[in-house]
């Protein structure tokens, strides 16, 4: 097997396909990628699963570093719907805004997205760590199973509906919590974790400020009335 190179590869997308530069990606000859003129485009770095590191200079559309097992893929703007869906491991950053779903049922690794989020943020989340440094949408973190979610601005309704084992901190004003989730005492090794996120975030953001929701564990057991 060839040794892979350390200098940096440059993807111009104004000239080559995303499925071109998924192609390089997966089968790597570099370690360090650079991607120049996304312009919205889908499916930028999806499927990443060695350890590489991926700059995508502009916006994306939806799923970019969808199923990403390894990398370290930075978006220096926005990122459309579904962006880091299904990671494995490895960090995503967001250093603008997401749309819907990002993070959506990421299994491990760190997503950070350094603005907001939309709707539906780390629904069905399965083990990831999702660390926004501004607001969220609605119906975000509906399902999620396992992991930690970090909001350090504001959260929408129905926060953490029908949540499972999740955690998740909010800094600001929370809408209606949705079903089974409630407000839980911040401990000191709740502080501590999230401090270690933030940190691992590189979001400056006090622990204390920060409140903890999780399940109700109302929804875990069969009732007879809600067969009616």
């Amino acid at each position: 097997m060839d040794a892979v190179s350390t200098d940096r590869v440059t993807f111009d997308l104004a000239a080559a396909t995303v499925r071109e530069l998924n192609a390089e990606l997966h089968a790597p000859s570099s370690k360090s990628y650079a991607v120049l003129n996304p312009n919205g485009a889908h499916a930028v770095a999806a499927g990443v699963d060695t350890e590489i590191t991926v700059d995508v200079r502009g916006h994306v559309g939806y799923y970019c570093a969808g199923m990403n097992d390894g990398g370290v893929v930075t978006v220096h703007g926005n990122a459309g719907t579904g962006v880091a869906e299904n990671m494995m491991s490895g960090t995503v950053r967001v250093t603008g805004d997401a749309s819907q779903s990002a993070g959506a049922t990421a299994h491990g690794g760190l997503l950070v997205v350094e603005g907001s989020a939309s709707m539906r943020c780390g629904i069905s989340m399965k083990g990831a760590d999702i660390v926004v440094g501004g607001d969220i949408g609605p119906m975000s973190a509906f399902m999620a199973q396992a992991g930690r979610l970090v909001v350090c601005g504001d959260a929408g309704d129905g926060l953490g509906d029908s949540i499972y084992e999740a955690r998740v901190y909010v800094r600001g004003r929370v809408g209606e919590l949705g079903a089974d989730c409630v407000e839980k005492p911040m401990r000191d090794e709740h502080r501590a974790e999230l401090a270690e996120l933030l940190a691992a975030a590189g979001l400056a953001a006090d622990p204390a400020g920060f409140r903890r929701y999780g399940s109700a564990r109302r929804l875990y057991h069969f009732a007879a009335h809600n067969t009616y």
